[in-house]
């Protein structure tokens, strides 16, 4: 009873910094905050795929990519609405991930993760050589603003209301997704996977669907943030923005869903405090990367649940 009143008091407060935030914020603050909510959605996928199947994705940049010029190209180029531009893109990427899954998802440890990292820099060079359709190194600009019900997302603090409540709704779906039989059979593959063969557990299906799925977070992450920032190119798109995405689940405890959003926070965030201590801010958000990697093996969200259970044990 009393955990469950510290998570309500915790998600009060969450929801009031949310309301409060750009009233409050300076833009450039705001701004941060929204790319670490696109941050959350793609990383989302890539959490899944590693807390759940123990598969490392280090290609999440390729359908951020396809997400991102899917919609760029469809409503400045064929004039398409923003809604269709965003649903081709995403069936885009989930064709991708699928037909590309089929050979690499037979490999397994640090051979499958080469081979996914290989993926996004395969993809990377498509994006600077098929200017056609990407425009390049000139990229795509012009693209249009988000109007849901009729209301412009013409600035970060609309954006910041219209954006977490989508990640909260992905982060319930991918919670009931993690619970379910489905869900099951995934961990059973991850933790024995010749068990779960035994008990017919088609552990090649699960691999493709579930990729498939993390390339479809990935490309609605980059649809959101073409239509964020108007304008796409493919410096976004490359092997550290995956590895960025790889970042948010891994500091957070990758088999906490809802720990993707603090992992993504403290990727955002962190950077943007050290910025004011000049060119060795990067040196520093690396050491702190290895600290929290070293000192807390579950994750940041491991320290929350430790604190829990000595306050549930008293």
């Amino acid at each position: 009873m009393r955990s469950l009143a510290m998570r309500l008091a915790a998600a009060g407060l969450a929801v009031a910094a949310w309301a409060v935030l750009p009233q409050v914020a300076e833009r450039h603050l705001v701004d941060v905050f929204n790319f670490a909510a696109l941050l959350s959605i793609g990383g989302l996928g890539v959490g899944l795929l590693l807390g759940q199947c123990g598969i490392v994705n280090l290609g999440q940049a390729a359908f951020y990519g396809i997400g991102a010029y899917a919609t760029g190209y469809g409503t400045t180029v064929l004039g398409w609405g923003a809604l269709p531009s965003m649903l081709a893109g995403m069936a885009a990427a989930a064709a991708t991930a699928a037909l590309v899954g089929l050979p690499i998802l037979r490999l397994s440890g640090f051979y499958l993760a080469l081979a996914t990292l290989a993926l996004g820099s395969i993809a990377g060079v498509l994006f600077f050589e098929w200017d056609w359709l990407t425009g390049g190194t000139l990229g795509l600009g012009g693209i249009p603003h988000l109007v849901p019900l009729g209301i412009a997302l013409s600035d970060p603090a609309r954006y910041h209301y219209f954006i977490w409540p989508v990640v909260v709704v992905l982060l319930w779906l991918a919670r009931n997704l993690v619970h379910s039989r489905q869900g099951l059979a995934m961990r059973a593959m991850r933790d024995a996977a010749p068990a779960a063969e035994v008990l017919s557990v088609d552990s090649q299906r699960i691999k493709t669907v579930m990729f498939a799925l993390c390339a479809v977070l990935g490309a609605l992450a980059g649809s959101l943030f073409a239509h964020y920032v108007f304008f796409v190119s493919v410096q976004s798109f490359t092997v550290e923005r995956s590895i960025l995405f790889l970042l948010a689940p891994v500091i957070a405890g990758a088999r906490s869903v809802p720990g993707v959003v603090l992992g993504a926070l403290f990727v955002a965030l962190v950077p943007e405090l050290l910025s004011g201590l000049g060119d060795m801010h990067q040196v520093l958000f690396g050491m702190t990367l290895v600290l929290v990697v070293v000192l807390l093996p579950g994750g940041l969200t491991g320290i929350a649940s430790q604190l829990l259970h000595r306050k549930e044990a008293k």
